[in-house]
């Protein structure tokens, strides 16, 4: 073997991936490093990189990329994994893998590696994707092949070869950050029954700390995609990132679950998600006055499946693609405006309205109007009621319940 591409965020495992891999193999390690809007200092990272034993380092900016062609399109088909999950992780992992394709094709590497362990979700989406794009490439997880067995033995053979990693006894947790949220795990947080430390959060203030006034914003859709707050349109990348704030500020969008990994263990999740959130809820309450009800519930119905492909790691599957055209389908028209009150750990709508709404204020009134003959409802009733009546008389007519 002669180059490796590593997937290098800077962290723990990857920071020791390098000096491993070049032990091991003998090989030149190229370090890629993605911007997804994580808030480090990349410059800092790929310095540490070639310092660490690369040979080469790449940074690539991905923020706007990632929002608009990976997490636009999880939002547009309203993907949530177990109820909870929002898949923020999960979402990131193939267009990582897919830019470290592309730096192997053009350095003529002849293998990949990633710093996912063999217990979690990342290996199968890391390598789902590498395989979904060059088939034959050669892939290297070094948690399933080094001597090493625990986080403490990570920074034990850090600290004995002089590398810096983020990792300390005193905060023995895992993190990924990213522009849609931020995942803590591992560590003190494996015991599902102890509460996390309130000094762990970064992106959400404390529910004791959050104004003491609710902050109102309107959110503008067209085609499925947020593309304005309170009128003002901006990028993919700067949407979200100011919905982070605001939402973030007032204690919105974290969640604490035992989730089900795909490779069958459960596993305590901490996550913090808060623009998302927000255009969660507000993406539904657009397509509420603007889907019709039968559209909306098949939907409905397959965002579980979709959700399950995403966070198993099928992003580049066909599957996934089939299911996206069909859900890109549903929203052409989906547009509209949403009005939203943000307080103290809530996100309540509000407000909704849409050129291509289709409630009418005089069909839903209680009040007089002269469009809905309410006779109808009984013919309506008895033929929806007629299989109902049947069955009951086949058992017995009106013996007792």
């Amino acid at each position: 073997m002669n180059k490796i591409v590593l997937a290098y965020s800077g962290g723990l495992d990857t920071s020791i991936a390098i000096k491993w891999l070049k032990e091991t193999y003998n090989a030149e390690v190229i370090a890629f490093c993605a911007d997804l809007g994580q808030g480090e200092d990349l410059r800092a990272a790929k310095k540490k990189a070639l310092k660490t034993g690369a040979s080469r380092a790449y940074v690539e900016d991905l923020r706007e990329e990632f929002v608009k062609d990976y997490i636009f399109p999880m939002l547009r088909a309203n993907a949530v994994y177990e109820g909870a999950y929002l898949l923020g992780t999960s979402i990131a992992r193939p267009l990582i893998a897919k830019k470290q394709i592309e730096i192997a094709l053009k350095e003529k590497a002849d293998a990949v590696s990633h710093g996912a362990t063999g217990k979690g979700n990342d290996q199968v989406r890391f390598e789902l994707t590498y395989y979904a794009l060059k088939p034959d490439i050669k892939v290297i997880a070094p948690w399933r092949e080094w001597p090493f067995n625990s986080r403490q033995s990570l920074i034990k053979y850090a600290s004995k070869h002089g590398i810096p990693v983020p990792v300390t006894k005193k905060k023995p947790y895992s993190t990924d950050r990213n522009l849609f949220h931020i995942s803590y795990e591992g560590g003190i947080l494996e015991d599902p029954w102890k509460e996390p430390p309130s000094d762990m959060f970064t992106m959400i203030t404390p529910l004791e700390k959050t104004p003491n006034k609710p902050s109102y914003i309107e959110i503008t859709y067209e085609k499925g995609n947020p593309v304005a707050i309170n009128g003002k349109r901006l990028t993919p990348a700067k949407l979200l990132e100011r919905l982070n704030y605001i939402a973030g500020k007032n204690g919105i969008g974290r969640i604490d679950l035992v989730e089900n990994r795909y490779v069958g263990i459960k596993s305590r999740g901490v996550y913090e998600t808060p623009g998302g959130t927000v255009l969660h809820a507000a993406h539904r309450a657009v397509e509420s006055i603007t889907l019709d009800r039968e559209v909306l519930h098949l939907r409905d119905s397959l965002v579980p499946r979709y959700a399950e492909l995403i966070y198993y790691g099928y992003w580049f599957s066909p599957e996934r693609k089939t299911l996206q055209n069909m859900m890109d389908d549903i929203q052409k028209d989906v547009t509209g405006t949403v009005r939203l009150k943000l307080y103290k750990g809530n996100c309540q709508v509000i407000g909704r309205k849409s050129p291509v709404s289709l409630y009418n204020p005089e069909l839903a009134t209680f009040e007089a109007e002269k469009v809905y003959n309410q006779k109808d409802a009984e013919g309506f009733i008895k033929l929806n009621a007629l299989r109902l009546k049947l069955r009951r008389t086949n058992k017995g007519g009106n013996k007792q319940l």
